[in-house]
């Protein structure tokens, strides 16, 4: 199923994620966009607008609810992350390509499973995209290294 004619896009305002094959729909998922609304500014934990691609694919055979920290799955004698907003399962690192988000990759702006998935189709995140863990991993497995995204309100 994987070809250079597939896409991801990102409806902020559906809370939706489709992917695309020649611009066909071949699935869909709701996930989470930030709480704190829209933009590129370091530091705000809004989600970036704009065209991207998937720089990093990290996680490949992890067990599902796997907790990562700083992309590394996560050990059995390390203390859980301090923080709420846990990144789960599969991580797909997005690069910028528009000047406004040229700083997603430094921003750490990830399309990511979550421990909040009852959260899932309500803007919750800290300016990632997050999904429930059996979409992401279905996701990871359908799409490559550089498949273009496109992040819309």
């Amino acid at each position: 199923m994987k070809s250079a004619q597939t896409t991801i896009h990102v409806s902020v305002q559906k809370q939706k994620l489709d992917l695309r094959q020649g611009g066909k729909i071949i699935r869909s998922f709701p996930v989470s966009t930030s709480r704190f609304g829209l933009g590129s500014e370091e530091g705000s934990n809004k989600t970036p607008l704009g065209r991207f691609k998937v720089g990093e694919k990290i996680g490949h055979e992890m067990p599902s609810g796997t907790i990562f920290r700083s992309r590394r799955p996560l050990q059995a004698d390390e203390p859980l992350p301090e923080t709420e907003d846990w990144i789960t399962s599969r991580i797909l690192w997005l690069d910028g390509l528009d000047e406004e988000n040229a700083n997603t990759r430094d921003r750490f702006i990830y399309i990511h499973g979550t421990k909040h998935e009852d959260r899932i189709g309500t803007p919750d995140s800290h300016g990632c995209i997050r999904m429930r863990n059996a979409d992401v991993i279905e996701l990871f497995t359908l799409i490559d290294e550089g498949t273009p995204v496109l992040i819309t309100e």
